[in-house]
C-alpha cells in the first residue's frame, strides 16, 4: 500500500487495525502503578479525576505517531536538521513524550541524547562542546533529555557550577542557538511544568515502586528540597534564554496523557512538513532451489519454551 492508498476512509481502517493490534503493546508501556498501595493509588486518582479515556488516548497518540512518520520521511527528503530540547523539573514526564514520540520511528533518523554528568576532561573543555558531537547531519531528528540548560538548572542549584560560569552560559548561549540556526537546524524548546504537589505524588510513587525506584537518585530527592530554588532558575532561564530564534515553549504537565499529546501535536505544528513522494514497494518472488534442503540445528541452540 502507498500513502497515495491511505484516503479518509482507509486511514480510518488503518488507524482502528493498528489501535487494535498494539494496545497490549501500549497497555505495557502505561502499567505506571504495579505494586502501589491501595491508598496512593486512591490519592493519584483523586488528583487527576479528569484523566483522558484510554482508548481516546492511545487512538489520539497512534494518529499523532502516523504523522510524526510522515515528517520523518520529509526530513529525510529535505536533509532537514531538528533539533527538540525537552527540559524540566525532575518527574516532569520529559522521558514519557520522548518515549512516545520515537516510538515508532526509525532510530537511524531520530535520536535521543541524554547524556552523563561530564566527566574531568569535559569539565576543562569549552561547555557547548560536549553537546557539538550530538548534533543533527542532513536528514536526522534529535531529542535531547535535558540538554545544555543542565548549566542555568542543576549546576547552578547546586553549586556545580560558579556564578560566573552561569553568566557566562548565559551572555553566551543565545549566540550559540542563533548559531545553530543559522547552520540551518530548526531548534525547538520545550519546558516540562508541574506544580509542587504532582513532583511530590509522582516522587512517592516512584518511592512505593519496585519497577521506577531506579529512576530517583540522591540528585533528584535533592530537588525537593530546593524546590523554590529550582523556581528562580527556571524563571531566569526563560526570561534569558527565550530569543526570537529559538523560543522557549511551556507543556503544562500535571496530566501525563495530556501532555503528550499537546507536546507532540504542538511540535509537529513548528514544521512545514508535507507528504514526499514514495515508489510502490513491491516484495519480489522468492527464489526456490529444488536442491536445497534446510539442516536441522542442535537441540541446545534453541531458547526454551517457557511460555
Amino acid at each position: 500500500m502507498t500513502m497515495d492508498d491511505l484516503d479518509e476512509t482507509g486511514s480510518a481502517d488503518w488507524l482502528r487495525a493498528e489501535l487494535a493490534d498494539t494496545l497490549d503493546e501500549d497497555y505495557e508501556l502505561e502499567l505506571s502503578e504495579p505494586a502501589l498501595s491501595m491508598e496512593l493509588r486512591k490519592i493519584y486518582r483523586e488528583a487527576h479525576p479528569d484523566t483522558l479515556d484510554r482508548r481516546v488516548y492511545f487512538t489520539e497518540l497512534l494518529r499523532l505517531q502516523s504523522e510524526l512518520i510522515k515528517l520523518q520521511d520529509w526530513v529525510q527528503h529535505r536533509g532537514e536538521k531538528i533539533v527538540v530540547l525537552f527540559e524540566g523539573r525532575d518527574s516532569a514526564g520529559k522521558g514519557g513524550v520522548i518515549k512516545r514520540t520515537t516510538q515508532r520511528l526509525n532510530p537511524r533518523v531520530a535520536r535521543v541524547v541524554a547524556l552523563p554528568a561530564p566527566t574531568e576532561r569535559e569539565k576543562s573543555q569549552w561547555y557547548f562542546q560536549r553537546y557539538v558531537p550530538h548534533l543533527p547531519a542532513a536528514g536526522e531528528i534529535v531529542l535531547f533529555d535535558r540538554s545544555w540548560y543542565n548549566r542555568a538548572g542543576v549546576e547552578k542549584v547546586m553549586g556545580f557550577a560558579t556564578p560566573e560560569e552561569v553568566e557566562a552560559f548565559f551572555r553566551d548561549v543565545p549566540d550559540f542557538e542563533r548559531m545553530l540556526v543559522r547552520s540551518g537546524i530548526k531548534l525547538i524548546k520545550y519546558w516540562f511544568s508541574i506544580t509542587d504537589e504532582e513532583q511530590q505524588l509522582r516522587f512517592l510513587m516512584r518511592i512505593h515502586d519496585p519497577l521506577k525506584q531506579w529512576k530517583l537518585s540522591p540528585m533528584d530527592l535533592q530537588s525537593r528540597v530546593r524546590w523554590e530554588q529550582y523556581t528562580k532558575a527556571k524563571e531566569a532561564m526563560l526570561a534569558r534564554t527565550n530569543i526570537p530564534e529559538a523560543p522557549w515553549f511551556v507543556v503544562q504537565a500535571n496530566d501525563k496523557k495530556r501532555a503528550r499529546l499537546n507536546c507532540i501535536a504542538h511540535l509537529l505544528d513548528q514544521i512545514p512538513y508535507e507528504p514526499v513522494p514514495h515508489e510502490e514497494v513491491v516484495l519480489p518472488e522468492r527464489v526456490y532451489n529444488s536442491e536445497y534442503e534446510r539442516s536441522a540445528l542442535p537441540p541446545e541452540l534453541y531458547v526454551p519454551k517457557r511460555y
